[in-house]
């Protein structure tokens, strides 16, 4: 697909981190872009410095989520390009023993219930929605294609550290999704990837002392630093631009393979 002004989008998580770069790349390149994000003020701040499109959206709520999409669209038309990058993360063990006491706690049902309804729930609300919308354009090139979803994974989807119970259940559930949604859309022209990133530098690990991010860097086999998140949004516009990749899952990690702690 190639990018420009005759293509819409929407970019879920679009205030900061991944969905961030992501929503800026493409709005260089012409791209009329939507964003969903709950930060109200940071996500209309980088809607106007990009000329785009910014509305609060829960991706749990269904209701939201219609509401959203309704919004976007009748601004910018119908997108072609679905990047669902909304996601959280809470760690907490499937059982655990405080030290002190010993008293032993289950993991709390309800944290993994909102991980799982943000991260996956979410990601396939947004990705069915688009999809349907997707299917009522016109293709754009001779393969017949009309739009792309690309969902965000982790990953601790495959190396989920100690802790990450829920957070790799839900990563693991987009990570599963990506062959079955495309092979359901495939007739309709409409492609799924996925990006498992690693640790990348998102606002979470902007958070930490700059010898702590320095030590994570250095983790990763080549390049020895973070990922950053312009790098994330390189890999979205090779995935548009390379029509082929489809129903894949893609590592973006330096070749790192996560430690359980």
């Amino acid at each position: 697909m190639k990018l420009s002004s005759d293509i819409a989008a929407v970019v879920t998580g679009g205030a900061s981190g991944l969905g961030e770069a992501t929503a800026r790349a493409l709005a260089a390149k012409g791209v009329r872009v939507g964003i969903f994000d709950m930060n109200e003020e940071r996500g209309q701040n980088v809607a106007d410095d990009i000329s785009g499109i910014f509305t609060k959206v829960d991706v749990s709520s269904n209701d939201s989520v219609d509401q959203g999409i309704d919004f976007v669209r009748a601004a910018n038309g119908q997108e072609r390009i679905m990047i669902n990058c909304a996601g959280i993360g809470m760690g907490m063990k499937t059982a655990s023993r405080k030290r002190d006491t010993g008293e032993i706690s289950a993991h709390d049902p309800a944290v993994f219930m909102k991980v799982i309804e943000i991260n996956l729930i979410g990601s396939f609300l947004c990705a069915s929605k688009s999809a349907a919308g997707m299917m009522s354009l016109d293709p754009t090139d001779p393969d017949g294609e009309r739009g792309v979803i690309i969902n965000t994974a982790s990953v601790a989807a495959q190396d989920g550290q100690i802790g990450q119970v829920a957070y790799a259940a839900s990563k693991g559930g987009i990570l599963s999704m990506a062959l079955p949604m495309a092979r359901d859309l495939a007739r309709e022209g409409i492609r799924v990837a996925t990006i498992a990133h690693a640790l990348s530098l998102t606002p979470l690990l902007q958070g930490l002392p700059a010898e702590d991010q320095d030590s994570l860097g250095k983790q990763v086999p080549f390049p020895q630093r973070l990922g950053r998140p312009d790098e994330f949004a390189g890999m979205v516009g090779h995935i548009f631009a390379n029509t082929m990749l489809n129903g894949e899952t893609i590592r973006l990690d330096g070749a790192i393979r996560m430690a359980p702690k």
